[in-house]
């Protein structure tokens, strides 16, 4: 069968839309535990998408009913003679719409305004699920793969019980390569490739000084407060320029592409005039070195301030780390840093709290070369590769199940489309071509992996 044209593809896009359209109608947010009142709407995602694949020629295969859990759909297209078998990751469910007055057209209505699909959901990531819909459609559901497809509705909230279960089950798994179907372009008109996922970890750090508040007048001066003396070890987590100064955790030069300082003040709204942290390149602080943020701290506010001596503080601090870096050795370091601390002779406690580990792509196969040719010839542009600071722990999982297939991660989103935020949109044109560069991909892999 010949491949898919762009014109071919660009007539499947009315449809698409408004599927899109369709699935993002449905408040498919995901809350961990799968509590009763979530099931309806995130049930009747999981039916659109088996609709959705059923209509594109994937056979449906058994779901996933796993405990306390959302259903995975499953789906499959047997690959010919000799071709090798790409499995196509995606979610459906997405994550409360926030502040909804800040919201220019209601949330779960997709609005297309100035090229771009708004609504919640739209870029995380139902939009993936319709690219790769899309792709198997424009082969007229016989690529000339073989087709796996994996489409959870927890990833918004870790996945639930089938974050890990690929390890249990490697063989529902296996494929010559993925496609992780949550990511996009770096900035719209750039194809994009993302190579790495941070890690992460996090520990509390307590003080306890005094058996109760004591009167600053009177006590003030000599009674060891404690929130001086956890703010104090927590200044020792940054040098005076904002870089990490714990020892033992890793930092490494970024080679890929990476936004620039006016793109990166924009997207973090950093104020005017305030400089950002740290020192170096915006990839390497962002990507493949460490981050530490104090991300709550437990102290009266000040509308309940008295005055008194603090006896007791606790924060948490939440650690971005080098993809290849084990997230307990990270940990592991971070905890030493604060123990070895004694802030104006006071012994501190800490305790470990949540890790993930991170991600780091070989890039060397012929999957890998196949996308990144399909994705240039799409954006007529050279394929980049970035990093992402956020997790997505299943890509590990899915990488020890199956460990020689090498992980794509790509999509139909860009930088500026605010997920997670008010006003979450896809551009059209990025989606158009996503869909062009996944069913392109699927014949150069074909042929790269028979040759």
């Amino acid at each position: 069968m010949a491949p898919p044209t762009r014109e071919a593809v660009a007539n499947l896009i009315p449809e698409l839309k408004a599927q899109l359209g369709q699935l993002v109608a449905i408040p498919s947010i995901s809350v961990l535990g799968f509590p009763a009142e979530t099931r309806p709407a995130l049930l009747d995602a999981f039916e659109h998408v088996a609709r959705l694949f059923a209509d594109a020629g994937v056979t449906a295969l058994e779901p996933l009913e796993l405990p306390d859990t959302a259903p995975v759909y499953r789906g499959e297209i047997q690959a010919p003679r000799g071709a090798p078998t790409v499995l196509l990751y995606s979610h459906y469910d997405v994550v409360p719409v926030g502040d909804e007055d800040k919201w220019e057209s209601p949330p779960f209505e997709a609005t297309e305004r100035d090229g771009a699909i708004y609504g919640r959901g739209t870029a995380d990531t139902k939009s993936n699920i319709l690219m790769h819909v899309g792709a198997i459609r424009a082969w007229k559901g016989k690529p000339p793969v073989g087709i796996k497809i994996v489409i959870e509705g927890q990833e918004e909230v870790g996945g639930g019980a089938f974050s890990t279960f690929p390890t249990i089950r490697p063989e529902l798994f296996e494929a010559d390569a993925m496609v992780i179907g949550d990511m996009g372009s770096v900035r719209p008109g750039v194809p994009t490739l993302t190579i790495a996922l941070r890690g992460m970890m996090a520990v509390t750090v307590e003080v306890r000084t005094l058996g109760g508040p004591k009167h600053s007048g009177q006590f003030g001066g000599a009674a060891p407060d404690a929130l001086l003396t956890l703010i104090r070890a927590l200044g020792t987590m940054h040098d005076e320029n904002g870089d990490v100064a714990v020892t033992g955790l890793r930092r490494e030069p970024w080679t890929g592409a990476s936004y620039s300082d006016d793109e990166f003040r924009r997207l973090s709204e950093t104020l005017p005039g305030v400089p950002f942290l740290g020192t170096g390149e915006l990839g390497e602080r962002i990507w493949s070195g460490p981050a530490l943020t104090v991300t709550g701290i437990d102290v009266l506010p000040v509308e309940s301030a008295v005055n008194a001596v603090v006896p007791f503080a606790r924060a948490k601090v939440s650690g971005r780390i080098h993809p290849q870096q084990d997230p307990l050795e990270a940990q592991a370091a971070l905890v030493h840093h604060f123990e070895r601390l004694e802030p104006y002779g006071v012994s501190l406690v800490v305790h470990t709290a949540e890790t993930g580990s991170g991600f780091a792509a070989e890039t060397g196969g012929p999957a890998y070369a196949a996308a990144r040719d399909a994705l240039a010839e799409a954006w007529g542009a050279e394929t980049v590769s970035i990093a992402t600071g956020g997790s997505i722990p299943l890509v590990n999982y899915l990488q020890q199940a199956a460990p020689r297939a090498e992980m794509l991660l790509l999509g139909t989103t860009d930088g500026f489309a605010n997920i997670h935020a008010p006003n979450e949109r896809v551009l059209v044109d990025e989606f158009e071509k996503a869909v062009f560069a996944e069913a392109d991909f699927f014949g150069r892999y074909a042929e790269a992996f028979s040759s």
